[in-house]
């Protein structure tokens, strides 16, 4: 099984690499991956704090818009993309330069999840919920205020075009997803398989019990909290490069909380494969939904999506209630287990009970 992962995980890796290159370049279908790719990397990088820790965040865009509004004021105020740039003795052109500052934006809006996070990990369960949403208003509120001339306001700012034409003109974006994809997942599962990740466990089943034990609840909280936004900082960046502009209602975009949200729990919260498969079910779906005549026809297809969304919530919990990887994975059990009862080596009730706990240590248990 595990060399079969192995070769499966290599497939997928030259899959993506090649997908814009040679599967299917054309423009349309790459513009829907580089958004396919940024929600799953968005979802993984907050699966890493929520999905691991227990505490559903539902303000994630506010560290999304601060990395994209980041970039924007870098590039404007230092004149970024408009010449090459020298780096090490490289020359890096000038379409590409902004690339350079992501990683700088995404620790801007890390920076700022530590005094955010710090007041919003006082709190617990449905109050850090409600915690979490009030910031995120704020900061879309502050951003349409244009807080101390940087934002402009409902204006909005804008990015240098760069020269690049379709369908090469995806390209770049779509790799620049791909990175910020795998670095998110090699982070995921080094938190995972890390006895500091087994601190989040711990706090995600009982947090009293494991602060009783040792595990220092607060700042273990606090550094997830900060990983996960250091990645959404940067993928707001690069979304922001790629539409060319950021205004505050498409930067700080609450629906995009709740695609997070929707995206994680229903491939499986706290697993790793799982918010990458619900990213890609429900970005696919999305961009489905947009083209039905009744959505492209409404003047707020907002609020068409919320019913989608919570109907696909509804599903989700009534049907698959741990997500599609920790169920594909107990059904997974449950078979061999028969497939061995039926060979005899185990009795029916022993295979039954090896199959249930064999799926709830896997990858989408209480670890």
């Amino acid at each position: 099984m595990r060399m079969l992962k192995i070769v499966v995980l290599l497939v997928l890796v030259v899959v993506a690499v090649l997908f814009p290159l040679q599967i299917s370049p054309d423009d349309t279908t790459t513009t829907v991956a580089v958004f396919a790719l940024m929600f799953a990397a968005w979802a993984t990088a907050w699966n890493t704090f929520s999905g691991y820790t227990g505490y559903i965040a539902l303000g994630h865009a506010a560290f999304f818009g601060s990395g994209a509004y980041a970039l924007a004021i870098m590039c404007q105020r230092w004149h970024v993309g408009l010449s090459d740039v020298s780096l090490l003795g490289l020359i890096i052109p000038a379409d590409y330069a902004p690339f350079l500052l992501v990683p700088v934006a995404g620790l801007i809006a890390a920076l700022i999840a530590v005094p955010v996070g710090w007041i919003a990990l006082h709190t617990r369960r449905h109050t850090f919920i409600v915690v979490t949403i009030a910031i995120f208003f704020i900061f879309q509120l502050l951003a349409e205020n244009n807080i101390g001339s940087l934002t402009g306001g409902t204006a909005g700012l804008e990015f240098h075009n760069p020269s690049w034409i379709y369908p090469f003109f995806n390209f770049p974006f779509y790799y620049a997803m791909l990175i910020i994809l795998v670095l998110a997942l090699l982070v995921s599962w080094w938190v995972r398989h890390s006895k500091y990740g087994l601190g989040l466990l711990a706090i995600r089943d009982d947090e009293d019990r494991a602060l009783g034990l040792g595990v220092k609840t607060g700042p273990s909280k606090l550094v997830a909290y900060v990983i996960s936004a250091l990645f959404a900082g940067m993928l707001g960046g690069v979304w922001g490069y790629f539409l060319g502009s950021v205004f505050p209602q498409s930067a700080y975009d609450p629906l995009n909380d709740i695609t997070l949200a929707l995206m994680a729990f229903m491939g499986g919260l706290g697993t790793l494969s799982g918010p990458i498969i619900g990213a890609l079910i429900i970005e696919w779906a999305r961009q489905n939904f947009e083209s039905l005549p009744f959505i492209q026809n409404a003047q707020n297809p907002s609020g068409y999506y919320l019913i989608i969304y919570g109907a696909l919530f509804l599903i989700v919990v009534l049907l698959l209630p741990e997500g599609i990887v920790p169920t594909a994975r107990k059904w997974w059990m449950r078979w061999r287990s028969r497939q061995q009862s039926a060979s005899g080596s185990d009795t029916p009730g022993q295979a039954e009970a090896l199959a249930v706990g064999q799926a709830g240590s896997g990858e989408g248990g209480n670890g």
